[in-house]
């Protein structure tokens, strides 16, 4: 069914449950039909909705709906500015028919532990709009990922809008991944924030994704970086990244390739930090 109104969604996530399933750009649950690992009795058409795809400025941050598509913010000059992180990982998501057609919302939805624009979300502390019949709540990001495809999404709640918030002055951001092929998911990634003060970094916030079952954020090695010169930091920064990740193995390389990986990324990372302009 095609929806034009975000109550009749509700009204029929309330009637029918698991057996009916959201359709937004389709890139995760058409495979999964295909594959079928799904099997739903009624597919919910999204993309009629008025006013879920916008990207505003919002109190000097960015609002940007859930209908948003990958190649929509990646053009955004508004994006660009507001949320440079974002503008960073863009290109790295899959290839341009995916990113023609994928959405900001369906992205954190479907909460897959090797996807960037989750790590993204928490990285640059958002908030997540969720909306139901019972009314709209807001979840921040870090709460928001509960677990392999997991969220705090309610059966019947959908993700409506995402908010960022405005950059401090200062702020600077970098993302990394390294893939078997370009387009390819990613065996690890890295999206960093932090702010830049007289050369000193401050509050630096390291989130890794491709190494656990959700985007894990790497406290004791941003706490190493905390209060030092960035690049005199980065030896003790990866020494700490071994208290934070412990990655399972997969298909693509086992767990200590993968920390060995998640290590190079992160001095990689800090040298585009200390590379880049405020």
């Amino acid at each position: 069914m095609r929806a034009r109104a975000l109550d009749e969604v509700f009204g029929v996530l309330a009637a029918e449950g698991d057996e009916a399933k959201i359709l937004a750009g389709g890139q995760s649950l058409v495979p999964a039909l295909n594959m079928r690992l799904l099997e739903p009795r009624l597919l919910i058409d999204i993309n009629s909705l008025p006013g879920l795809g916008a990207v505003a400025e919002r109190d000097g941050g960015l609002r940007i709906g859930a209908l948003a598509r990958y190649a929509e913010l990646g053009r955004s000059q508004l994006v660009a500015r507001l949320a440079p992180l974002i503008h960073q990982a863009i290109p790295h998501i899959a290839h341009p028919a995916i990113r023609n057609r994928g959405t900001f919302g369906g992205s954190l939805a479907q909460a897959d532990p090797a996807a960037e624009l989750p790590a993204c979300a928490v990285a640059l502390d958002a908030l997540i709009h969720v909306a139901s019949a019972r009314g709209e709540r807001r979840v921040a990001a870090r709460a928001f990922f509960k677990g392999l495809y997991e969220t705090a999404l309610a059966p019947d709640e959908i993700v409506t809008a995402i908010d960022i918030p405005k950059p401090a002055r200062g702020t600077r951001t970098a993302f990394l991944e390294l893939a078997r092929r370009r387009g390819d998911y990613a065996m690890v990634g890295l999206a960093i924030t932090a702010r830049i003060e007289d050369g000193v970094v401050r509050a630096p916030r390291l989130v890794f994704f491709g190494v656990g079952e959700k985007p894990v954020e790497a406290r004791a090695a941003a706490g190493a970086l905390d209060g030092g010169v960035l690049r005199d930091r980065i030896a003790a920064a990866q020494e700490a990244l071994g208290e934070d990740l412990d990655p399972p193995g997969d298909l693509q390389a086992d767990g200590a390739t993968k920390l060995h990986l998640a290590r190079v990324l992160l001095a990689r990372g800090v040298d585009a930090l200390a590379g880049s302009t405020a």
